[in-house]
């Protein structure tokens, strides 16, 4: 259909989870005692046509949601207190935009998700930019690892996707991490 009214159809069973997180940013950035604010997801949710109403989920899997979103924006603007011009990989980004809410100016932000995620990100977000930059494989491909290859501290950020892997699959994460970028 290519429209982004019809966005979701484009995804498969697991991307689709991506819209979850979003929805829950957007509702709650619409709330006057709000923990975060994006406007942006509250853009995207009218993009998108979904019945966000099959969401099933009880008070508190939404607070702990938005939570963990507050805690990893926090841990992300920390970090870019520390080390103002370092690199930032959100691993298994999705639709989040965190990149627009933590951005100091001077960091290199790379969000990194599968080839439908980006295709859908490119549609609905906008493509790159000067420190930004998308790379469009899974995490476990090692191909985009060259592609940040920076002289700068870096920062990973995993928020909600490990979950959908095992065990062994994460430790090779982890692994490659740790083989690529020593120190």
């Amino acid at each position: 259909m290519g429209s982004e009214k019809a966005a979701s159809q484009d995804l498969s069973d697991v991307a689709e989870t991506l819209l979850i997180p979003l929805y829950f940013r957007a509702i709650e950035s619409q709330r006057h005692d709000a923990l975060i604010r994006d406007e942006k997801a509250v853009a995207l949710i009218n993009k998108i046509h979904y019945d966000f109403s099959q969401f099933k989920f009880e008070e508190h899997d939404e607070v702990g949601l938005v939570l963990r979103t507050r805690e990893f924006d926090r841990f992300a603007r920390d970090f870019l207190a520390r080390f103002p011009e370092a690199a930032v990989v959100h691993i298994g980004c999705g639709l989040d935009t965190r990149f627009n809410r933590v951005d100091n100016g001077k960091v290199e932000w790379y969000d990194l998700d599968l080839p439908e995620v980006i295709n859908l990100r490119r549609r609905l977000i906008g493509g790159e930019a000067d420190r930004y930059h998308l790379l469009s494989c899974s995490m476990f491909d090692r191909s985009w690892l060259e592609a940040v290859s920076v002289q700068r501290p870096f920062l990973f950020l995993t928020e909600g996707v490990l979950q959908y892997f095992e065990e062994a699959q994460v430790k090779s994460l982890v692994l490659m991490l740790l083989e690529h970028f020593p120190g």
